[in-house]
Formats: structure tokens, sequence, C-alpha cells
């Protein structure tokens, strides 16, 4: 799938060698989450020892939710984004940060923080053992019919 509509200003310039994990994160209308969600990441990945990216990708929001990436961005060179002009979908933001990811292996996470940040380091673990595909199964979901 290709996306004309995508927009890298945020993106910053490829380094001399790709981080060793890229995190990509679909968001949507996420401004009460992302302060937290970062923090949270940010904490998490530090503890794993490794360069790493994280991925925000915009898809289209309409609330504060750019804004808010764009001010984390200035204080992380750890994190990038990917800005999509409309809202396309999760599953067409999660193709869009899998082409934009950069590392030696990839998560993909939701940004509603029903998928724990804490987690991760259980994920990197397995990928080290050598599996290529690793992924969780939630045992519930905080949501209501």
């Amino acid at each position: 799938m290709r996306f004309s509509a995508i927009s890298m200003s945020d993106h910053p310039q490829p380094a001399v060698s790709p981080p060793v994990l890229s995190v990509v994160v679909p968001l949507y209308n996420e401004e009460d989450n992302i302060n937290e969600l970062h923090r949270r990441l940010e904490l998490t990945l530090r503890t794993l020892e490794i360069s790493y990216e994280i991925l925000f990708i915009d898809d289209g929001s309409r609330d504060e939710t750019p804004a808010l990436i764009h001010s984390l961005r200035e204080k992380d060179r750890n994190l990038a984004c990917v800005r999509l002009s409309r809202n396309f979908g999760h599953q067409a933001a999660v193709s869009a940060g899998i082409d934009h990811g950069r590392g030696q292996a990839l998560i993909v996470m939701d940004g509603d923080l029903q998928d724990p940040p804490e987690v991760l380091p259980q994920f990197v673990a397995k990928w080290r053992e050598g599996y290529e595909v690793v992924y969780a199964v939630r045992r519930y979901r905080k949501e209501t019919r």
C-alpha cells in the first residue's frame, strides 16, 4: 500500500545506523493519553539499553494530538512522527508505521494505553531468543459494549 498523503516533516534524518528497535504507535485523537504514553514508553525503553525510536503515526487527529506530538518531539530525539493528511484508519496507520520504522525489530502497539508499555521488554526478550514474530493476546479489554 502506498501513502501519497504522508507528511514526513517531523521525521528525523536517518542516523548512520538504524536503531535496534522501532515502536510504532498509531494515534487518532489521543490528546488525553499521549503524554502519559510517551512517558511510560520512554521509561520502559531506556531500561532495555538498546537504541530505539518511538514512531507516532498521527492518523488525521482533529484534537490537540498533533501539537502535543510536536512538543514532545522537541524534547525527545528518539521520537519521530508521521502525520497522515486525513484519517485513513488504524490498519493504514499501522502500515505507514511499518513502512517508516527503521529498526532491526519493530513493535506495533495501540496508543490508548490498553497495551501497557511495560511489557515491551518481554517482546524484546523473545525476539533476542530468535523468534521472528511475537504477539500478545489480551485477557480482557477496558471497554463497554
